[in-house]
């Protein structure tokens, strides 16, 4: 007899009698850190992992659904970068008693919002840095720093990371984009493990282009 009980993303602890797995999105007590329903780290503390976050640069981190997130990874955010626009990098006005006040945010290297897609994999110790968004569907391989933007469904390895990859053909990534999985109901993705966990990806394309073509009609 099947579990009646569905999926709930705003439990702690989703695995049974494991205490280092959590699902983030309960953790967050920063209203600057955004992540979606049922994204985990394979750890526990998640906002540790997020640095140099500090509250004037008023930058944010978003994270969407699904995403898997390996112990050790950090993500670096704007408060770290220096002034690369001197001839100096010090800076002076965090610490006390030296005469700067905090230069204005367009004097900063800010590099914007820490945007991470959905259905993404994040390999362990991997570090993202600030500003870097990563498109739905890519993987990070361990150990990677992340200094540029990373396309959906694609694989990015090293330091600095590059793409090493694709991880389909651009038909079944195109397919895949406008599907949106993450955004179907609980019941509706269910039904559609299956087909996600299949590794026969002609097979897969088909079914998800006859899945599209319902969803979307009139495209």
């Amino acid at each position: 007899m099947k579990n009646d009980l569905l999926p709930n993303p705003n439990i702690l602890f989703p695995v049974p009698n494991i205490k280092n797995v959590t699902y983030v999105k309960p953790t967050i007590t920063n209203k600057n850190i955004i992540v979606g329903d049922f994204t985990y780290f394979a750890d526990i503390d998640f906002e540790k992992h997020v640095t140099h976050f500090y509250d004037f640069y008023g930058d944010k981190l978003i994270i969407g659904k699904f995403c898997q997130i390996a112990s050790g990874v950090e993500f670096v955010m704007n408060g770290a970068n220096h002034q690369m626009n001197c001839v100096s990098t010090f800076p002076f006005y965090i610490f006390e008693h030296w005469e700067e006040e905090i230069p204005k945010l367009c004097q900063m290297p800010m590099k914007g919002d820490t945007v991470i897609g959905n259905d993404v994999w994040i390999g362990q110790n991997a570090t993202i840095l600030p500003g870097v968004k990563i498109g739905d569907g890519a993987i990070i391989g361990m150990n990677s720093v992340v200094g540029r933007d990373v396309l959906p469904y694609t694989i990015a390895i090293g330091n600095p990371a590059r793409i090493i990859r694709k991880r389909f053909d651009d038909e079944l990534i195109g397919l895949m984009s406008k599907l949106k999985w993450w955004d179907l109901s609980i019941g509706e993705i269910n039904k559609l493990i299956p087909l996600l966990h299949d590794d026969n990806l002609e097979n897969v394309k088909i079914e998800i282009a006859n899945i599209v073509k319902d969803l979307f009609p009139k495209e």
